[in-house]
């Protein structure tokens, strides 16, 4: 760690380089005490502050350049002395802890940047001599693989004498981790896997310069220490490929010992999570522009027989290239096996309290997931074909429930929704969520007994009622994930039955769908969920049959909802607010958001949603399900904590805002013909209406402009807006953030008659057309009050014949685009300045990407 004396001879030469007079000459003897004497990494960041290496930038530039070159060039030389003595092993953790703690502060300044791409001074005279930048990466990634330093030498090849020069080596032969292309797991070492773990954050930093540019620019300013380190040009690219994802994808934090992990320095945690930190950030950038030849060393023909060879890949970005070559089965189970096991990590119950290790590194898990169903598509139809996806699943769940009210986790619950969104769009996902859930954690949700599909329903349901209102425009992507499964749900248990019903209670208040534009889409949503499951799956849902009878009264007030504009007026003016929800509207008003009216309006229908819909059951003579619904919300599951709001203090990272919804997804028919692939491309025309005729009255929801809906400023509005431009979570757009011009929008009778007439209630209507006389009839010829016996008469009950003919099967199916693409990396980098806090990295230091806030 470096005793007194040390630090103190390490605080001279930092004061003594910011104040002297005239620059240091690279040659003088003043560099060498930089790496003579062994200075820890904690000491290095206490020892340099911000404020001297920022008055280094700009009084004596030379002296900051110089030491940059010097530290380079000591890495590059131990990288040509092999690295073999302990003095070297020292002098190059030295460098890379200078290194670490030095360049986010080149990145900070513009004017800088370009000064790691140019030549060594050693090299002026020479053509082709590499600039300090792909000195600096060559120097690293020859180090990730040098024997006795960072791998554990070879038996045959171990000693100084018979030690293999390391620019000549072949890394291929010494990967980290048994796993995708290789079938040696090598001996553990915990201060080697310590040296690694410098070396690949001082990489990291160097591939950080997207942290310091807007990020409307990351675009057209490539980042080319990303393009350098994942091209061709760097022989290690394949072997470390590989060395990251299977150090991730091979690690197991529990093992066998209780309590391993206090009895035991861990050095393989920190590893794995600047490992996947790495990997993710290298997938980010796909150049896609010309074919590369791939450097190959003979034991890389044995890895690359894992990696199917596909000519039309054609990456720049070797990285990308190799995850999307990877095709056999075990590679794709080894990788899922290992993701799953690190989602699943904060779950783990066990008899013995804190006997078990828990991850936070959960958020670059589910990037790293993304990226890999991305860019591998086998590899998304390996995690569908078995029910091993609802182990990606349930820890999703488990983080949307936990997050749903801490704003500074709204990014975890975005990507949440989004890799649900991609799953839902395969019919694998709907068909997979009708196995039978059982409990393993406990989760602040009502009890119940049903399958993955309830388990998903009554968690959304969660996130819409209660959860923060910066969620709000989660909203519609929510239902379109329930509107992808739901002709696949066999069997839904009576609390998502209630929890769908409540939904719509909530959205077809008159009031809240007149209050926007917008609102009524959720109502379109949900009416297509109903209709999904009556005409696809009718025979097992008797449940939520049930609940439509029973809330067979919204369903009517929806259809008869008024068009005339006094009507309209009324029903805005008349909303009035209780003093328990004037209570909870004033604590809420006390938060900075521009959106809280809307959010105020949606909370404020459910609470008196609920107690309208029991007041108005309480007056018939039939039992209500109300008190039920009451009961299942107030019992949480044993052992749950109550989702908590973020710690005051707490950083955040701002986001960018979400493309619409109709960039984001693609209608596909679960069985198109030619008829239904015409009414879609009708569907995606911009001139079509809001709202486009199926078959048989049943109607689909148009993502395009609606004429009668126009925006404040007059023109036409996409009608996904309000759900997605807001998306951003923390900054909010100009559209969503100007609550004067919200205003300015009202309601007009053409404008709800437009989409009243167009509701999909026909099937709906149609079946409590039938089954209404017919419950009634044996409730009174039995004298039933018992609702199992209502249930059982749905269940043998039929409508073959009844229903109008079944619609077709829309699936709303993610497309890639580069909204998405900017917002990911905007929520990478930020998971990444965040987590990093041992040393704290990029904490000093002025970002451009996104901004830092507190709670």
């Amino acid at each position: 760690m470096g005793n007194a004396d040390t630090k103190l001879n390490f605080r001279k030469a930092i004061v003594q380089l910011a104040n002297k007079s005239q620059p240091i000459k690279p040659e003088d003897a003043f560099w060498d005490q930089f790496w003579v004497e062994a200075v820890s990494v904690q000491d290095v960041f206490a020892l340099v502050t911000s404020n001297e290496i920022r008055k280094l930038r700009t009084e004596q530039p030379e002296n900051l350049a110089t030491l940059c070159y010097k530290a380079t060039e000591r890495l590059v030389k131990a990288v040509d002395n092999s690295c073999r003595t302990s003095a070297e092993h020292q002098a190059v953790l030295n460098c890379v802890r200078l290194l670490t703690r030095i360049i986010p502060y080149i990145f900070e300044d513009s004017e800088w940047r370009e000064f790691f791409w140019s030549s060594l001074p050693a090299n002026d005279k020479e053509e082709s001599s590499p600039c300090l930048a792909q000195s600096l990466i060559n120097a690293i990634c020859d180090l990730l693989f040098c024997p006795d330093f960072t791998v554990s030498a070879s038996v045959k090849k171990s000693g100084p004498d018979k030690a293999e020069e390391l620019s000549n080596i072949d890394s291929c032969e010494y990967i980290w981790e048994a796993g995708v292309g290789f079938a040696t797991s090598p001996p553990r070492n915990g201060q080697m896997e310590a040296r690694r773990c410098e070396l690949l954050k001082l990489l990291l930093t160097c591939l950080s310069e997207t942290m310091y540019t807007p990020p409307n620019s990351s675009e057209n300013h490539p980042n080319r220490w990303i393009n350098y380190f994942t091209s061709a040009e760097n022989r290690h690219a394949l072997p470390l490929f590989t060395s990251l994802l299977n150090t991730v994808c091979a690690y197991d934090p529990v093992g066998t010992l209780p309590y391993n992990h206090l009895l035991f320095q861990d050095y393989q945690e920190p590893l794995v999570e600047v490992c996947l930190q790495l990997l993710i950030v290298t997938l980010d950038h796909d150049v896609n522009t010309c074919n590369s030849p791939t450097a190959v060393s003979p034991t890389s023909s044995v890895i690359s027989s894992s990696l199917h060879v596909a000519d039309e890949t054609g990456l720049d970005n070797l990285f990308i290239n190799y995850l999307s070559r990877i095709h056999r089965d075990e590679d794709f189970n080894f990788i899922l096996k290992g993701i799953t096991r690190l989602l699943n990590n904060p779950l783990l119950q066990s008899y013995l309290p804190n006997s078990t290790k828990r991850l936070h590194c959960h958020q670059e898990l589910l990037v790293f997931f993304w990226k890999m169903c991305d860019y591998n598509k086998k590899f998304l139809y390996f995690v569908l074909k078995s029910s091993d996806v609802l182990d990606i699943l349930v820890p999703i769940l488990y983080h949307l429930n936990d997050s749903r009210a801490d704003q500074s986790r709204v990014g975890l619950m975005h990507i949440g929704v989004f890799i649900l969104l991609l799953l839902s769009g395969e019919r694998n996902l709907g068909v997979r969520l009708n196995k039978t859930y059982v409990a393993a954690v406990p989760m602040d949700i009502p009890v119940f007994s049903g399958t993955h599909a309830d388990l998903l329903i009554t968690v959304f349901h969660k996130i819409i009622a209660t959860g923060h209102q910066r969620l709000q425009p989660l909203f519609d992507c929510l239902l379109t994930i329930l509107v992808n499964v739901s002709p696949y749900l066999k069997t839904l248990s009576m609390v998502a039955s209630i929890k769908l019903l409540h939904l719509l209670e909530a959205f077809s208040t008159p009031w809240f769908l007149f209050s926007s534009p917008t609102n009524h889409h959720l109502v379109f949503f949900l009416l297509e969920i109903f209709n999904n499951i009556i005409q696809y799956q009718f025979d097992g849902n008797s449940n939520l049959v049930y609940t439509i009878i029973r809330k067979r009264h919204t369903f009517h007030a929806l259809a008869n909802i008024p068009t005339d504009i006094n009507s309209i007026n009324k029903c805005l003016n008349s909303r009035k607010i209780s003093g328990r929800f004037q209570k909870m509207t004033n604590l809420k008003k006390q938060q900075p958001s521009d959106d809280e009216d809307e959010n105020e309006e949606s909370k404020d229908v459910e609470e008196n949603l609920s107690e309208n819909s029991k007041r108005e059951d309480n007056n018939e003579s039939e039992k209500s399900d109300e008190d039920e619904k009451s009961e299942i919300i107030e019992e949480s599951m044993e052992g749950s904590h109550p989702a908590e709001p973020a710690p005051k203090g707490t950083l955040k990272a701002t986001l960018l805002d979400i493309p619409g919804i109709e960039k984001m997804t693609e209608k596909e028919s679960a069985h198109p013909s030619s008829q239904m692939l015409n009414e879609i491309a009708t569907n995606s025309d911009e001139k079509s209406g809001p709202i486009t005729e199926i078959t048989n009255g049943e109607t689909e929801l148009s993502l395009d402009s609606n004429p009668q809906a126009p925006s404040p400023s007059g023109t036409p509005q996409s009608t996904f807006k309000r759900a997605i431009k807001t998306r951003g979570s923390i900054r909010v757009t100009q559209e969503s953030s100007s609550s004067q011009s919200q205003s300015v929008w009202r309601p007009t009778s053409e404008w709800v008659q437009s989409w009243r007439s167009k509701l999909p209630l026909q099937t709906i209507m149609r079946l409590l057309q039938v089954l209404v006389p017919q419950v009634e009839k044996i409730c009174i010829d039995k004298g039933l009050t018992d609702e199992s016996e209502i249930l059982k008469f749905l269940q043998h009950g039929t409508l073959v014949g009844l229903l109008p003919v079944p619609h077709p099967i829309l699936i709303r199916k993610y497309q890639a685009n580069s909204g998405t693409t900017a917002w990911f990396r905007t929520y990478m980098w930020g998971i990444i300045y965040l987590r990093n806090v041992d040393p704290a990295i990029w904490y000093e230091t002025n970002v451009s990407l996104f901004e830092i806030q507190r709670v």
